[in-house]
């Protein structure tokens, strides 16, 4: 089978990321060396540092490509109130599931904190108190979803969010 350049880096990323997963069934990350996980993976060195820098970094590019093809996909809707957005994510989170509960019984639930922030962009130009509201914001999900992975993810996004909801409105009264 003859695969160009961009079908083989898919091959190779998929690959790594597979034999990753299952790698860290049984080792923590900083015990998975590049040499074991090309080895495993049946692909070349070269082809490893081609598309990445370190082991975690096949973890850390998988988080970034999901959240920008949640991204992509809610962007259709536009429309979509915030509690609308937030179920979306939750349920896309759910989908991935194996992914994420996988990051987290590894130790590194940091890769989806980081994510989760960086979907939130803050720069020296976003006035102190849209960054303040935008940082505190994108802590909070992630605390959320930190909290709701850590329980096995059971409740699907709406069942969350109206939760949320519920939490608030008991608080307000």
């Amino acid at each position: 089978m003859n695969m160009n350049n961009e079908e083989k880096n898919r091959y190779v990323r998929k690959q790594l990321l597979k034999t990753l997963l299952q790698m860290l069934k049984t080792k923590q990350i900083e015990e998975i060396s590049v040499s074991d996980l090309v080895r495993k993976a049946g692909v070349g060195r070269a082809s490893f540092y081609r598309n990445y820098i370190s082991v975690q970094d096949v973890l850390l590019q998988e988080s970034d490509r999901l959240m920008a093809a949640w991204e992509e996909q809610s962007e259709a809707d536009s429309s979509a109130s915030s509690n609308a957005l937030l179920t979306s994510l939750l349920d896309f989170y759910k989908e991935h599931k194996r992914f994420y509960l996988a990051l987290y019984k590894a130790g590194l639930s940091d890769i989806v904190m980081h994510t989760i922030v960086d979907t939130f962009p803050i720069d020296e130009n976003t006035p102190n108190p849209a960054a303040y509201l935008q940082s505190s914001l994108a802590y909070m999900i992630y605390g959320w979803i930190h909290e709701w992975i850590c329980r096995g993810m059971q409740e699907s996004g709406a069942e969350l969010v109206y939760m949320i909801e519920q939490s608030q409105k008991r608080r307000q009264s």
